[in-house]
């Protein structure tokens, strides 16, 4: 019970249950805000055009469309009407746009954009599952009822469910002459679709006819594609009209069912409404937004991804400061490298990435080689110790100030990179430098620039990737297990990596 009750024991548990909410954290966010751990994933937004157009007959105009307003398969991003001069009005309820106008004069354009987004494949799942009551058709002879009884007859040899015998037979090549006789000359969808609907009203099973858009590519000025939509047992269930294949395709967006027109016009004449589709990519984490309100998620409203983009930039890199502090922490504590400095190699990291690498790493030897030059001239002169830094604080800005205009004028970028180091920070280093190198040798102070160098350029290598920084940035819970990590190494007390060789004769004596 003491070992569970220790400081060590503790934190162990507080490990484990950060863990536990950083992955369920991490989970939420993929499965309810749609975040992916690839920053580089798109998400598709499919923009339909709808272009409504009709002549005036010089009375007031009254334009309805069915929209899609409600539906599983997909969500709404964003919904817009282009009718300029018409009072436009939304009935959510039977989800129709409604544009009204005074009379007018001329051919009239009106457009209704949707942009849809997170397409699902939802086979048989339909919003209205209401029924209403069939109404058997009214043969016109004798001759008809006895054709569509030995139309029935031919379905019934196929399998499947009656709307898919049914559909198959319609389309089959050659069509059987009973078929033939009973379609009219001019097979369109249309009447395709009336023919199977007076067919299986024989049968007393509800049918309807349902317009959509096909979401394909370059789509350009097309019309409404029509599905039959029948109810089989508890549920309504789409065909395709010319397959008989069963199932709501995927990437398709109804805009009406049933009775219900799609376009209604009172006031205008040879009115007609074509559709254009267009894809367009959008990064999955910009997208969260949305999906958090589709979902209303409270806890997005108070998240750092619900602040302006430039709040959200600055907590980028301060998201990324654990994994960094980590890396010093595990390069001090546990391999053993002495810096300069706790922090000197994270600090440095973070110049090297405004510098790039290779100009920041010949830009920090040069300035710090040269102050060190500068500090051992300094040391004759017997100032105190403030003067002194303050000193080497000014020949840094100098020596910086030089290495900016050379590079200016000898198109020479890494002299011009000297900008982006910390003055203090550089200075301190030159100092602590010129003070071990007097105190233990040049050999020492030799030996602790590189081990901050390669501390940072470790450091630089993790806070540089953008992988990592997004990662940490998306799931930002797991700088809490990166906290417990570094207490619980805070009560290491065994070997450094580097003293395994120091204290190496004493493991062999025993």
């Amino acid at each position: 019970m003491k070992k569970i009750f220790s400081v060590r024991g503790i934190l162990g548990i507080l490990l484990v249950c950060s863990i536990f909410f950083a992955s369920y954290a991490t989970y939420y966010k993929i499965e309810h805000w749609g975040f992916s751990i690839n920053p580089k994933e798109k998400t598709d937004v499919w923009t339909v055009d709808a272009h409504i157009s009709f002549i005036p007959t010089g009375e007031p105009i009254e334009v309805s469309l069915s929209t899609p307003k409600i539906s599983d398969e997909y969500k709404i991003l964003s919904e817009d009407v282009i009718a300029k001069g018409y009072e436009i009005s939304e009935d959510e309820k039977h989800m129709r746009v409604t544009m009204k106008s005074k009379p007018r004069k001329g051919l009239q354009d009106i457009y209704y954009r949707i942009m849809l987004y997170d397409n699902e494949d939802v086979t048989g799942k339909v919003r209205d599952s209401s029924v209403q009551q069939v109404q058997q058709p009214i043969f016109v002879d004798e001759q008809q009822q006895q054709m569509v009884e030995e139309i029935w007859a031919l379905a019934d040899q196929k399998e499947g469910k009656p709307a898919k015998k049914i559909i198959e037979l319609l389309n089959q090549k050659p069509l059987p002459e009973e078929v033939d006789a009973f379609l009219p000359i001019k097979k369109s969808q249309r009447v395709m679709a009336e023919k199977i609907m007076f067919l299986l009203a024989v049968k007393n099973i509800p049918s309807r006819i349902v317009r959509g858009v096909k979401l394909k590519e370059k789509k350009r000025s097309a019309s409404a594609d029509l599905m039959l939509e029948v109810y089989e047992g508890s549920k309504w269930m789409i065909y395709n009209m010319e397959t008989g294949v069963a199932g709501l395709p995927k990437n398709f967006v109804i805009f009406q069912r049933g009775g219900v027109s799609l376009l209604d016009v009172a006031g205008g004449n040879k009115s007609e409404v074509k559709f254009s589709v267009m894809k367009s990519a959008i990064s999955s984490f910009k997208m969260a937004n949305r999906r958090a309100k589709y979902e209303n998620s409270n806890l997005f409203e108070y998240s750092i991804y619900n602040l302006p983009m430039l709040e959200q930039n600055t907590l980028k890199w301060l998201m990324i400061f654990p994994l960094g502090i980590l890396i010093v922490v595990l390069m001090r504590n546990v391999v053993g490298i002495s810096t300069m400095g706790t922090f000197t190699p994270m600090l440095i990291a973070m110049s090297l990435i405004r510098t790039g690498f290779v100009a920041g790493i010949i830009c920090f030897g040069l300035i710090v080689s040269l102050g060190l030059i500068i500090r051992t001239m300094l040391t004759r002169l017997n100032l105190l110790l403030v003067p002194r830094i303050s000193a080497v604080v000014i020949f840094v800005i100098i020596i910086m100030q030089m290495l900016t205009v050379l590079g200016y004028h000898y198109d020479f970028r890494i002299a011009s990179s000297a900008v982006f180091f910390p003055i203090i920070i550089t200075a301190w280093i030159i100092e602590r430098a010129s003070i071990t190198w007097e105190e233990e040798g040049a050999r020492n102070a030799t030996k602790q620039i590189i081990n901050t160098s390669i501390v940072a350029v470790f450091t630089y290598l993790i806070i540089s990737n953008d992988y990592i920084r997004y990662l940490m940035f998306a799931f930002n819970e797991w700088n809490l297990v990166i906290l417990f990590i570094v207490m619980l190494l805070g009560t290491y007390t065994g070997y450094r990596i580097t003293e395994l060789k120091r204290f190496a004769p004493l493991i062999k004596e025993k």
